[in-house]
Formats: structure tokens, C-alpha cells, sequence
């Protein structure tokens, strides 16, 4: 069990699943709780603190969300950003160590309550468009078998939400049950019943190869949608992002513009979505609780529109780590969102190994 929040959190948590629930917000609105909780964690986040001070930045100087010194991802796994013990939070979710072998990244939550609001706040309005329930086939593993993974925790929360009868996960120890699929797909198609696809991105292109395989195809039913996630992690064949969207459409059937793709990530307590891939790379944007810039990793400033830089975001639901968080992915800021370019490489990922030893350098101090 874990043990009662304190006041000041508990009450940022009531704002911030009120803030959740309106819809939309405006600018002076996003900045008023953005500053309200940067002083939290300013407060009561030692590690975080020292780096703000490092950067000069203070809850007095801090006058909107744009202000707020962002944490360089690879932070999570070298500190504990949290403004409680860790022995105190509901879950813990962890990376999957894949950039630094087995150093995995952090991310506390007290409670799992604004976590949950966001994801379902956001999941039903940019997957389910409305639809009340559908049959949710999940190519990864259930949040039993992996706990610390928000990933896990994210897909097992839409298939309990809106999951129709026989929703279920497909991959355990074992691997991907690929005939359990198969025989779930050929039912759906049988009944008429439109069906959802989740999963990892990797999962699809193993899900796909052996269809192929097997010389198999479906034309699922009208309604139907999928949502991938995630690249590749090193445990997939790279697939270029047209080729993987047009394998999808044959194996499966469903229209490009129903194929969905969730950006998320362990250390932000938010996802950012598209509006179907008929184009690639799509604009991907997130709620009304998300800010998103791009920026030069090395001047920390922000880059002219429709030029590559690094993305960072303010997530208010990450509220008790940090809401600002500096990425190291590339994109490029468009109307209405952004474009997801890939990994930072070169100059742009040399900057952002220098706001990593800047930030150890601080919270060592």
C-alpha cells in the first residue's frame, strides 16, 4: 500500500485531474499550472533543483511554461527525479535499457491516477473516435507480466476501457501467439465485426513476416484501426516507414488512414498520436495538457519553424519527476504539431550528451 500524499501534492494532483478533464485550456491557463508545479519540483526535488539553479532558473524567474529548464532524458537514469521516496509511489515505471544496456530510466508516480486520466483522456478521443467498445487484439505483453512497463500498463488500460469481448494480450514468455491471432482475425472477419490491432511496432513487422510466411492475408471488417508504437528497439528487421504503413494495409486491410501511430515515451506520463499515416512521417500532437518545442540542444534556444532540432516537452501530468523534458529524438515544429525525424545524431546528439553532463554535473554538486 502506498503511503498517504502530502498536502501540497495532493492538491496539485485534484488540479491537475480537474485540468485534465476540461476541454482545452488556454495559453495564461497552461502557464499558471505549469509554474505552480515547477515550484513543487523546485521544492521538493533535490536533483532537479540544483539543475535549475545551475541554469539560474528560480521559481520567482520562472514566469511561463517556455521557462522551465527541461531534463535531458538520459536523467532518468542516473537520478531519482521524484518529489517523494520512491518506497512511497503506487508504480514505477522503467525503460527498457536498450541505449545503455542494463541502465534503465526511471519514472516515479505517488499515484497512478493522473497517469491513467491522461491516457484515457487523450486514448478515446484520438483512437476510438467515438466508438464506444471495440475487440482489442494486443501484441505485447499484459501489465501482469510487466509491471514496470508503462507501455504494458498503457495497452492493458485500453483493453480494459474500451476492450470488446475476447480482448486479450497475444505475447507472453513464449513470444507472439501468432495462430491465436489469426483465429481471433478470421472470427472478426466472419462475424463482420470491426477489430483493433495494438502493439509495438516490432511485434507488427514479426506479426506480418510470418503471415507471409504462410501466404496469409485479412481484409478486416469497416471500422477496423491499428495503433503501433515504438520502432524497433533492435528486436525487428528495420522497415522504411511507407513500406511498413503499405504491409499493414495488405496484411490487414485497413486503410492507411486508420493505421495510428503513438509517440510515447517511459519518462512523460503523456502520448502524442497522429491522424493516420497516409503520409509519412505524419504530424503528431498531443492534449491540451502538452507543450512541445524544438530546440538547438547546444544555445538551449528554440529553432525557426519547419527546422530540425531537438524536441522537448512540458507534460503537466508529469508532474511529480518533471514536467519539461528534453528529448533526444529530432523533429521539426509544423502547424498543429510536429514531425518525429528520428534518433539525435551528430552535432545535434553531442548537444545532448552536454545537457546530460551539465545536469550530472549539478546534481552532484
Amino acid at each position: 500500500m502506498t503511503a498517504a500524499l502530502p498536502p501540497a501534492l495532493q492538491q496539485a494532483v485534484e488540479r491537475l485531474l480537474a485540468f485534465l478533464a476540461q476541454d482545452g485550456c488556454t495559453d495564461a491557463e497552461f502557464d499558471a499550472l505549469a509554474c505552480q508545479l515547477f515550484e513543487l519540483q523546485y521544492t521538493h526535488d533535490e536533483p532537479y533543483r540544483r539543475f535549475c539553479q545551475r541554469r539560474g532558473m528560480t521559481p520567482r524567474r520562472v514566469t511561463g511554461w517556455r521557462d522551465i529548464p527541461p531534463v535531458p532524458i538520459s536523467a532518468f537514469k542516473d537520478a531519482t527525479l521524484s518529489c517523494v521516496p520512491p518506497a512511497d509511489c503506487e508504480r514505477v515505471f522503467m525503460t527498457s535499457g536498450t541505449t545503455r544496456g542494463d541502465v534503465k530510466g526511471r519514472n516515479h508516480h505517488p499515484t497512478i491516477a493522473v497517469w491513467d486520466r491522461s491516457m484515457q483522456q487523450h486514448f478515446a478521443r484520438r483512437f476510438m473516435h467515438g466508438a464506444a467498445r471495440l475487440p482489442m487484439l494486443l501484441l505485447f505483453p499484459d501489465e501482469r507480466e510487466l509491471p514496470n512497463s508503462s507501455l504494458a500498463r498503457y495497452l492493458s488500460l485500453a483493453a480494459r476501457t474500451w476492450g470488446g469481448e475476447g480482448s486479450r494480450s497475444y505475447v507472453d514468455a513464449r513470444g507472439l501467439d501468432v495462430d491465436g491471432v489469426c483465429r481471433a482475425l478470421e472470427a472478426a472477419v466472419a462475424r463482420g465485426q470491426a477489430v483493433a490491432l495494438l502493439g509495438a511496432s516490432y511485434s507488427f513487422v514479426h506479426l506480418l513476416d510470418a503471415l507471409q510466411a504462410q501466404g496469409r492475408e485479412f481484409v478486416l471488417p469497416p471500422g477496423s484501426r491499428i495503433l503501433d508504437t515504438g520502432g524497433y528497439k533492435r528486436q525487428a528487421r528495420e522497415v522504411p516507414l511507407d513500406v511498413f504503413y503499405d504491409d499493414l494495409v495488405r496484411g490487414f486491410g485497413v486503410p492507411r488512414e486508420r493505421c495510428i501511430n503513438m509517440y510515447g515515451m517511459t519518462e512523460l506520463s503523456s502520448q502524442f498520436y497522429d491522424d493516420g499515416n497516409a503520409r509519412v512521417p505524419s504530424v503528431k500532437s498531443g492534449p491540451h495538457w502538452v507543450r512541445t518545442r524544438v530546440l538547438d540542444p547546444l544555445t538551449g534556444r528554440d529553432m525557426p519553424p519547419r527546422e530540425r532540432g531537438v524536441l522537448a516537452h512540458c507534460d503537466l501530468a508529469n508532474f511529480n519527476s518533471a514536467t519539461a523534458i528534453l528529448t533526444e529524438d529530432v523533429g521539426i515544429a509544423v502547424e498543429r504539431g510536429f514531425l518525429l525525424l528520428g534518433r539525435a545524431e551528430g552535432a545535434e546528439a553531442k548537444g545532448c550528451s552536454l545537457a546530460v553532463q551539465e545536469f550530472l554535473e549539478a546534481a552532484r554538486a
